[in-house]
């Protein structure tokens, strides 16, 4: 019996989207991170093309960088967005930075398995 690959549908940028929109309110994730849980080790970089290029609304906030630094020039328009968004929801934001350790979302296997679409 032969197995088949995942399917097609989902593609890179569809993969990335899945797992944005599984993001929790009061919980972050890394650029990095989101590749992985998509599939896709390595691609960090596309994870943030497909934050600036999507026209749907997706928890753009809730990604940081890899040591929990908001990616954005400090005190732009968009890094003060992202802080208070974040602030909102609970979590802290300290010198433009998260503390990745008590923050971050980590998905359990039953969201990794029934949650994530592919």
């Amino acid at each position: 019996m032969r197995m088949e690959p995942a399917p097609a549908t989902l593609n890179k940028v569809a993969r990335i989207e899945a797992i944005l929109a599984l993001i929790p309110a009061g919980k972050v994730v890394s650029y990095g991170q989101v590749a992985d849980l998509a599939g896709l080790p390595g691609r960090a970089r596309l994870v943030g093309k497909v934050l600036r290029e999507t026209d749907k609304v997706l928890p753009w906030h809730r990604v940081l960088g890899a040591d929990g630094t908001i990616s954005l020039p400090k005190g732009s328009t968009g890094f003060m967005e992202q802080t208070g968004r974040l602030q909102q929801e609970g979590v802290p934001v300290v010198g433009g930075r998260v503390k990745m350790r008590e923050w971050q979302w980590q998905p359990d296997l039953a969201e990794l398995l029934f949650l994530i679409p592919f």
